[in-house]
């Protein structure tokens, strides 16, 4: 029995650490969204219409990068590491 609620309180903790990992990760992609893309695709990344900005909100971290790796218009995010784009797409995904 001990172990057994051994087991239980351990994959709890996993859980939590996630969830506060998960937390982190959208706080700081929300800290390079701001500085990079808000500009341009909208303090809601909803996109600007004005400018054929497109909507971002829910973009993974794999289309993040295939955008920034073939647009041009993205050249200065180059420098993005794969953590920030990740962090980035952890962000998007918080926005509804």
């Amino acid at each position: 029995m001990k172990k057994i609620m051994l087991g239980i309180a351990f994959v709890a903790v996993l859980c939590l650490a996630a969830s506060v990992s998960r937390a982190q990760d959208a706080a700081n992609g929300e800290k390079t969204f701001k500085a990079k893309c808000a500009a341009c695709h909208g303090a809601d990344a909803a996109g600007k219409a004005a400018i054929k900005s497109p909507s971002i909100k829910g973009k993974t971290a794999d289309e993040i990068q295939k955008v920034i790796s073939t647009s041009p218009k993205h050249a200065s995010l180059k420098s993005l590491t794969a953590d920030q784009v990740k962090e980035l797409a952890a962000y998007l995904a918080t926005l509804k």
